[in-house]
Order: structure tokens, then C-alpha cells, then sequence
């Protein structure tokens, strides 16, 4: 699971569960009984997924805390058929997330 969502209308039974499948790699949404997907968070914790749940983003069954932000730089040539000196840059402020597990992920602020 990838994502927990209230359907529309709300409900205190369903909620809107998205996910992937590891095999085909395809993503999918549908209505999911409440207790259904409690069951899965209470399973022993994967950490293969990152589950985004009320603002939080959970590995290991636990929310990451925030570490700090990081300014990244990336470049790329603004055109194939010119010097590599004409390249575009852009700076992006991310947050870091860490595990305890060691796993760590960075979002755009």
C-alpha cells in the first residue's frame, strides 16, 4: 500500500486504498473495508514500501522523522546539438526522512 484516502461520501467503514503490485508493477485504487486494512498495517513490517498516511510517511510500521533539508543541484543540456557549457541548472530544497532501519528518502519541500 502506497496510499490511504476517505472515500466520497465518507464513510467510518471504507476507505480508498492505493497500492502496487510487485509483479506486474501496475498501480491500483479501490474501496477498501476499514478493518481489512488495518489487518495489513499490523502485519510484520515490510521494508520494501514507503506508506504516505495522514501526512506522514511510514517505513518499518513507524512514522520518519525529519533529519533536516538538503539544497540539490541537477543540470542538464538545454539543447542535443550544442556545447555541454550552455547547460540549464536548477536548485531543489528537499526534506529528509530517516528511518531506523537506515532507509531514506528525500521530498521536495
Amino acid at each position: 500500500m502506497h496510499s490511504i484516502t476517505a472515500v466520497n461520501p465518507p464513510s467510518n467503514v471504507y476507505v480508498e486504498v492505493g497500492y502496487a503490485c510487485t509483479a506486474c508493477n501496475l498501480h491500483y485504487f479501490h474501496r477498501a473495508d476499514v478493518v481489512a486494512v488495518a489487518a495489513v498495517l499490523n502485519r510484520v513490517p515490510c521494508s520494501e514500501d514507503v506508506l504516505v498516511f495522514g501526512g506522514h510517511y511510514i517505513h518499518c510500521g513507524q512514522p520518519m522523522p525529519t533529519l533536516g533539508s538538503e539544497i540539490r543541484g541537477f543540470s542538464a543540456a538545454a539543447y542535443t546539438d550544442r556545447d555541454p557549457k550552455d547547460a540549464v541548472g536548477i536548485s531543489l530544497e528537499t526534506r529528509v526522512l530517516r528511518c531506523t532501519c537506515g532507509f531514506q528518502i528525500e521530498l521536495p519541500e
